[in-house]
Order: structure tokens, then C-alpha cells, then sequence
């Protein structure tokens, strides 16, 4: 996203929430004493930012149903091989191609990777309206499944995605084998980000999103086996 994106995004948000002028500036691009704090928990290592000029680090809490921005603003929701069957069994299909015919989209996007290469992926994602179309890809829109209370009608058989925000994951070859590493999307939509002197009010958060976050990668790593999503580096 570009810094005027998440401008936007912070300005939106802040109408109903207090965010720290010191997350928004960070945000914004204009802290540049940054460092990255790795942290390994189970089979994830996160990558957590720590603001040397503030000698604190930036933790996350989620605040649903008080906030549901995740679900009111998804850029898009990429389905692994799992979700297809799921979410179409929910959905009364009887057969898995007429959901992928009816209720999803197949776009090619790029995304920036964790070395700064673009990485292209094509992925068969969950229309979030009815009416969606590759123009659509990548734009905030509130997914169809969001219920007026902020409850999502799918739970728990949500695409896997879901469950990941707000960080972002990806893969590393470590030694001949497939390392997790997940760090946080600052999109400026979330209200949970908060600065701590230390990791321990988010020992919890991290050991829940650990098992999330290495389960929707072995998802992930099955849905391009079986060629329902492709990944190039560029």
C-alpha cells in the first residue's frame, strides 16, 4: 500500500478509535529508528518492530467485536485447497468446480516479498460481492459474509486468511527445509497496535497465531501442489 492509502486508512480509522501519533508516524514512514526483533515460537519466527527511539516494541491486540475493519475493509481473500472444500460444502455445493464457478474469482497480483523481490501470485479468491470483478482485486471492500453485528455468518469455516490479520507470512529456505516467518500489516485499518517495554503482554497472542499461522502455510504449500494457486519470484 502507498503511504497516501494508509494515510487515508488512519484518518478513517481515528474517527473511532485513539491511535498513538507515534504508531502513525511510524506508519506513515517517518521513523526511521527502527529494528527488526526476530522471535521464534513453536515453528514461527516473528518479526516484530522495535522502536530504539521509543525502546519499545509495537504488540498487537485484537478488539472484535468492538472492531471488525478486518472483514470491512479486505483487499482480497485468496482460498488455499482446504478452503475450496469447506467453504463450498457450507455454501450447499455439491460439487467443488460449480463453487469456484460461482463464488470466486481467479486474479494475478504482485506482492512486494521480505527481501524486496516481487513475488506474482495467482490465486482463485472468495467474491466478497456478489458482483465482483478483477477490477475490484485489491480495493477495500466490506465481504458479504459480515453479518450487522460484526459477526462473520461463515464461522468458523472462514477461508484460512481470515485468520491471519493482521500479520502476513511467507517462507524461507532454511537448511533444506520450509521456515514460517510472519510479520504484522500496517495497513492503518487495525485499532490494536499498542508500543510495550517488553513481549510479555503478547506471550498468548503469539502461541495462538503460531499454530494459525504454520497450519495456513502447509494449506498453502498443498493448494500450489495441486495447482489451485501459483507462486513466481521476480
Amino acid at each position: 500500500m502507498s503511504q497516501r492509502e494508509i494515510q487515508e486508512s488512519l484518518d478513517l480509522l481515528q474517527k473511532d478509535w485513539d491511535v498513538d501519533p507515534i504508531l502513525r508516524d511510524f506508519m506513515l514512514g517517518k521513523i526511521s529508528s527502527v529494528s527488526d526483533y526476530p522471535i521464534k515460537v513453536r515453528d514461527v519466527i516473528f518479526h516484530l518492530p522495535y522502536l530504539a527511539s521509543e525502546k519499545k516494541y509495537i504488540l498487537w491486540k485484537c478488539f472484535w467485536p468492538d472492531c471488525h475493519n478486518c472483514c470491512d475493509r479486505q483487499g482480497r481473500l485468496p482460498l488455499t485447497s482446504d478452503d475450496l472444500i469447506t467453504i463450498g460444502k457450507g455454501l450447499k455445493y455439491q460439487k467443488t468446480s460449480d463453487f469456484i464457478k460461482n463464488e470466486t474469482l481467479t486474479v494475478t497480483y504482485q506482492e512486494p516479498g521480505p527481501s524486496g523481490q516481487m513475488t506474482t501470485m495467482t490465486t482463485i479468491n472468495l467474491k466478497r460481492k456478489t458482483d465482483e470483478s478483477e477490477k475490484d482485486d485489491g480495493t477495500h471492500i466490506s465481504c458479504r459474509f459480515l453479518d450487522e453485528k460484526g459477526g462473520c455468518s461463515m464461522h468458523p469455516d472462514r477461508p484460512g486468511v481470515c485468520y491471519l490479520y493482521p500479520f502476513s507470512t511467507w517462507l524461507e529456505n532454511e537448511q533444506g527445509k520450509a521456515r514460517v516467518h510472519a510479520t504484522y500489516q500496517f495497513t492503518g485499518d487495525c485499532p490494536g497496535f499498542y508500543l510495550s517495554e517488553n513481549l510479555e503482554p503478547m506471550k498468548e497472542e503469539l502461541k495462538e497465531y503460531s499454530k494459525i499461522i504454520y497450519e495456513y502455510n502447509m494449506a498453502s504449500i498443498r493448494t500450489n501442489r495441486e495447482s489451485f494457486s501459483s507462486t513466481s519470484f521476480g
